[in-house]
């Protein structure tokens, strides 16, 4: 008798494995939905306190404005476990340790933004007004991006223009502004009359 139910345990053990393969797709949109709401609501509450939301801008000639944006959620911290749950519970982006021992979690791939993050922290809101400051004009950058906005120089200009919203009044340096975006249209005229690459769409 035991072997028995030993053996229709396995059964339906490999049928569940088999089952859940088949459903993988539409367990995947309600992957949101699966993230325990005590979890949720304390990696909202440690990104609130250890994480930032970057929107950095950089040089590349082989973009249609000569500019790039990029996107990034980057949570620091000595111990990598919270990290861990981080990745898991979002499922996406890296892990990523420093020679002094200090690790990062790094999501900057732009799917994983728009589907992912975005999504997590909309219905895990933070507390802290700056955080949530931030958010909110990350997501609209991330909205901007995803409406190809990025691609004309309007819309590169009010993506910028949104980017120096964040984190303000604390002296943060950045390498490029504004300023040395519309500098760079008026050295590269041509820029202005740029078309769009259908690959770069």
């Amino acid at each position: 008798m035991k072997r028995c139910r030993q053996s229709a345990g396995k059964v339906l053990v490999k049928y569940s494995n088999v089952h859940r393969t088949m459903n993988q797709k539409e367990t995947n949109k309600d992957w949101l939905n699966n993230v325990p709401l005590s979890v949720g609501h304390y990696l909202a509450g440690f990104v609130d306190g250890e994480g930032s939301f970057n929107v950095s801008l950089r040089k590349r000639d082989d973009h249609t404005l000569g500019w790039q944006i990029v996107l990034t959620l980057n949570v620091a911290q000595r111990d990598n476990t919270v990290l861990s749950l981080l990745k898991r519970y979002l499922g996406c982006g890296r892990l990523q340790e420093r020679k002094d021992g200090l690790w990062y979690f790094i999501v900057s791939n732009p799917v994983s933004i728009k589907e992912r993050v975005i999504p997590f922290f909309e219905k895990f809101n933070f507390l802290s007004p700056g955080k949530k400051s931030n958010f909110s004009i990350f997501r609209k950058i991330a909205k901007l991006m995803s409406e190809n906005k990025h691609l004309t120089q309007v819309g590169m200009q009010e993506i910028i223009t949104l980017r120096e919203k964040i984190n303000p009044g604390r002296g943060r340096k950045r390498k490029y502004s504004l300023s040395h975006y519309t500098q760079s249209l008026s050295e590269n005229p041509q820029r202005l009359h740029a078309r769009v690459s259908p690959r770069k769409r």
